[in-house]
Order: C-alpha cells, then structure tokens, then sequence
C-alpha cells in the first residue's frame, strides 16, 4: 500500500482501537508481547543499561515499553507526532476516568521481576519517573523540534521508525536523526517488526516499511553504533494476526553510541 502520512494519523488514527488490536492481553498475542516484555526487563532489569534520562521515541499510546525502564531512570521522556496518542497517553498518566487498563500488563512484567503483587506500586512509580510528553517527528534533524533537550542516557523506540518512513532511505535518515538525542556511550533500544507492510487499526489501514534483519543492523551500524543485540522472535502462526498485519518476525535490538 503507499505510504501513510502525518495528515492521515492526525484524522484518522483511532488510539483506543490500536491499543484493543495490539496491547491487549489474550488475544493471541500474548507470545508477543512477553518476548517484549522479557526483553525489557533483561536490558532494563539488574546489572542492565541505568542513567538519568531515557527518551522514548514514537510512543503511542502505550506504556508496555517503559514499565521495566522506569527501575532504571530517574525521568522519562514520552514523544509521539499524532495529537490523540499524547493524549491518550495522557489521560492514562493522570489516572483519568476512561483510560486503558494496563493492570495485565503490568501484573505480567511484574511477574517477570519476581513479584506480581506489585503491580500498583509498579504503575505509580512509571507514572513518577514520565517528567514530559511531547511532540515528536523523526523525519526532523531535530525530532523534538522546538525543544531542545540535554542528549539522554538511553533511547528506545518501539515499532515507530517503519510506520514513519516511506523508503529505506528515509528510515536511514530517520535513524540518524534520533541519535542525534543521544550521548555517546548511551544506548539504543529498538523494538520492531520485520518483513510488515501494513497494520490495520480499527475499520483504518496504515503502511509500514517491511525491513529485514539485515537492512536494521546494517542502519544501526551505519548510524554510528555497536550492536550489543539483535533478537528476532519468528511468529510461528501468522495466520492469527493476518487481518492487522502481515509481520513474520519481531525483533529486539541493543545498541551503544559510539564515542566517536
């Protein structure tokens, strides 16, 4: 399908729908989203990467990536580039009346760090550590244009660059363009998907730029970083999923800055 631009996510796409499609438990993505989680946590969890500031890139609506982090940083940086996913993720940091229930989610991370009780006080303290949320647009040399930030101590960004870019090309420059946020030494974390041309969200379709594992190392690499790891989850049953997405693969990637 051709590319989906900014105008269309600002109109057309449905926060709520995409967090019902793809962050909800028991709906038979479940492996998914603990290979998500299980990451996280083992780059996150105890003798993992720490700082001071992770920015999160392209956020969404959703918080799955950020629950493990928020042990790890003292703030948290939440961007993305369409209005309605700020504030729906918004509506979520102020526990307003309305917002997604996170509770399994969290409930399962928890249970990940060894203690699934802990899940309210878990919820608390990601709220506590999330200082911003603001407008992002990788395609940007600065992506946080106007705002001008100190360079953080870690990135992530979780199934973003591949919606936002058209080409091969663009997610190059895209990739350049967020490191930029990032000291050196600092580390990318990058959640994916490969070989995805298109999700569904609601009755709304919206491209993706199919990737391969080679085309993401060789742009991690190329943007001036040392890959610590790239994991990739095959989806054994695509046929589940192949109404909102024809993805084969997750992947999940750990890298570090360069100092020069």
């Amino acid at each position: 399908m051709s590319f989906t631009g900014g105008e269309r996510y600002q109109s057309k796409f449905d926060p709520k729908a995409y967090l019902a499609s793809f962050c909800s438990l028991g709906k038979g993505r479940d492996k998914i989203m603990n290979f998500r989680f299980q990451k996280c946590f083992e780059t996150f969890g105890p003798g993992g990467i720490r700082g001071d500031t992770l920015i999160d890139i392209g956020t969404g609506p959703s918080i799955y990536q950020l629950v493990s982090a928020c042990e790890s940083f003292k703030n948290i940086i939440a961007t993305d580039f369409t209005d309605s996913n700020r504030q729906e993720f918004q509506k979520w940091l102020k526990s307003e009346p309305g917002s997604f229930d996170w509770s399994e989610t969290l409930k399962t991370v928890c249970e990940i760090e060894g203690n699934r009780e802990n899940w309210r006080e878990k919820e608390n303290k990601l709220r506590a550590t999330i200082k911003k949320v603001l407008k992002c647009d990788v395609t940007n040399s600065n992506p946080l244009h106007p705002e001008v930030l100190p360079k953080a101590d870690c990135l992530i960004t979780a199934l973003c660059l591949e919606t936002a870019c058209k080409d091969i090309d663009a997610y190059k420059d895209a990739m350049r363009n967020i490191t930029t946020l990032l000291k050196p030494g600092g580390h990318l974390v990058v959640i994916g998907v490969l070989g995805d041309s298109f999700y569904k969200v609601g009755k709304q379709k919206f491209f993706c730029l199919p990737l391969d594992e080679e085309t993401v190392r060789n742009t991690v690499l190329n943007a001036g970083y040392t890959i610590k790891e790239l994991d990739v989850f095959p989806i054994d049953n695509m046929s589940l999923h192949a109404d909102i997405t024809d993805s084969y693969a997750n992947f999940f990637l750990v890298a570090k800055k360069n100092l020069t």
